[in-house]
């Protein structure tokens, strides 16, 4: 079985972060490796109290550009997939999202 990440990153990580999954074992489909969608936007958020923020300020609203990165991760590898986001990601809170795929395609 396979899943989807969908994880957002500041534009100056992406390549970093790309890494971090390829090298987990994120991004293969068939014969390729590597492979991701990346689209590029708009991050917005408010470090509070407690918060150690990366980028910004606590109490102070952010904007940031950002990519968000979607990969296809076989479910057995999928610990060591959220690990490796984990070392290579600056936040300390990642906003990410875990799909199941639903594709005859992924089943052979």
């Amino acid at each position: 079985m396979f899943l989807k990440l969908e994880v957002y990153v500041p534009k100056t990580h992406t390549m970093q972060l790309l890494a971090a999954l390829d090298n987990a074992g994120a991004g293969h489909i068939g014969d390729y490796d590597s492979c991701s969608f990346i689209t590029s936007g708009t991050g917005r958020f408010r470090p509070l109290e407690g918060s150690d923020p990366f980028i910004g300020n606590i109490g102070e609203v952010e904007v940031v550009e950002e990519d968000k990165i979607e990969v296809v991760c076989p479910k057995d590898k999928m610990d060591d997939i959220l690990e490796a986001m984990r070392q290579a990601h600056p936040y300390e809170e990642i906003a990410y999202f875990i799909i199941p795929i639903v594709n005859h395609e992924y089943e052979k």
